[in-house]
């Protein structure tokens, strides 16, 4: 294999517990070494080793990339009415979520596939490399099936979400529907997926009340599946305390919380997943993520890009609505974007730089520094690290 020296980095963000340098360890006047496409070693410019190529950065930082742990990316359509509607008052419930079933259902998988590639290309131009999609857009086996099936040509981090609301057709009925959900969906899906997910929320009349959450997410985890949970969006709720009693990695959106939540999620494994976009795109209160952050919970940042509530993929800005918003320092949602993410997702190879990380798992900033990230809101100062084109100064 090829080695490249990757010289010229004003600020390398590892993530590293190992390296004492702040949350974030991070080292100044930093190198890399790539051996195909790994990293090698890591250290100060001055004591780099030799390598048969030679890459200057230009005095730009390097950090890990995004993990964007909470995505909806299968879908068709457009709701940009809605959207216009609730900035003139009107309240989202969940109910959109037919409309861009609908849209989705009548188009191909080609069509389908080819949204999916353009979205994931995107979050790769603004520095995110790890991304979770979820299915839900479906609401019927073979629909879901489909969703997954193209999702995974994407990424490994799949997620079942037929517990996304309950459609129309099964409102006179919901028991068969949560039956559905744990019994011949969950079937099909399984292979699919590595992830299951209910849409928990007691304020909305077409998601799931806790005992259906509970049925449903029992089912995936006999059926070997991860859990995760969204939960605590629309008002004070089960979600966060249910997540934590059945072991599951997140909790998502975490917008209302009472002081006994916290106190679950501070003495468990269950990583508070933020979601800043939707609080923007619905004129929602913002989590208080400083609250968590000081009772020891563990925080993660995600985009939830989808069609209704917050129709961004970029990781930059949530870092920045973190910090405006959320009493976040830049240092902490960095790393919350970043390794936080990693955590809710269980995955240890990703969100942080050490010997023998992907170098696909690298973003680079165009900026001296990761605090530019929060500085410079709106500016696409991050992409995926590459070490051919125009990223890099030969």
């Amino acid at each position: 294999m090829t080695s490249t020296l990757v010289t010229g980095i004003a600020e390398l963000v590892t993530n590293d517990p190992a390296r004492e340098h702040g949350l974030l360890g991070t080292l100044d006047d930093a190198a890399l070494v790539l051996d195909g496409d790994r990293v090698a070693w890591i250290g100060p410019a001055a004591d780099a080793p030799d390598a048969d190529d030679r890459a200057d950065v230009g005095g730009r930082a390097v950090m890990p990339g995004f993990v964007d742990s909470h995505s909806h990316l299968v879908f068709a359509g457009d709701r940009s009415a809605e959207f216009a509607a609730r900035m003139t008052g009107t309240p989202y419930d969940g109910g959109g979520i037919a409309v861009t079933r609908e849209a989705t259902q009548a188009v191909s998988d080609d069509q389908l596939r080819a949204l999916v590639a353009a979205r994931v290309q995107e979050m790769a131009a603004l520095g995110t490399t790890t991304v979770e999609i979820k299915s839900g857009y479906g609401l019927t086996v073979d629909e879901e099936v489909r969703a997954l099936r193209i999702a995974g040509e994407f990424t490994s981090e799949t997620t079942y979400l037929g517990a996304h609301v309950v459609p129309p057709e099964h409102r006179g009925d919901r028991a068969a529907y949560v039956e559905l959900c744990g019994g011949a969906m969950l079937e099909a899906c399984a292979p699919h997926a590595r992830w299951i997910d209910v849409f928990c929320e007691p304020h909305s009349e077409f998601a799931f009340r806790e005992d259906e959450a509970r049925q449903i997410l029992t089912a995936g985890k006999e059926h070997g599946l991860l859990l995760r949970l969204h939960g605590n969006q629309l008002g004070h709720g089960p979600g966060a305390q249910l997540a934590v009693e059945l072991g599951a990695a997140s909790v998502d959106h975490c917008t209302y919380l009472s002081d006994a939540d916290i106190d679950a999620l501070a003495g468990s494994d269950t990583v508070a997943t933020l979601l800043p976009g939707v609080e923007f795109s619905t004129r929602s209160p913002y989590p208080d993520a400083r609250r968590l952050i000081d009772a020891g919970v563990a925080v993660a940042l995600a985009s939830d890009c989808n069609p209704g509530t917050c129709y961004s993929s970029s990781m930059p800005l949530m870092v920045a609505l973190a910090v405006r918003e959320m009493g976040m320092t830049p240092e902490e949602a960095v790393h919350a974007a970043t390794a936080g993410s990693a955590r809710s997702l269980r995955r240890d190879d990703v969100g942080a730089i050490r010997v023998g990380t992907s170098a696909d798992h690298l973003a680079l900033l165009n900026a001296p520094t990761y605090r530019h990230l929060a500085y410079r809101p709106g500016m696409p100062i991050a992409t995926k690290f590459h070490t051919e084109g125009s990223d890099l100064t030969h």
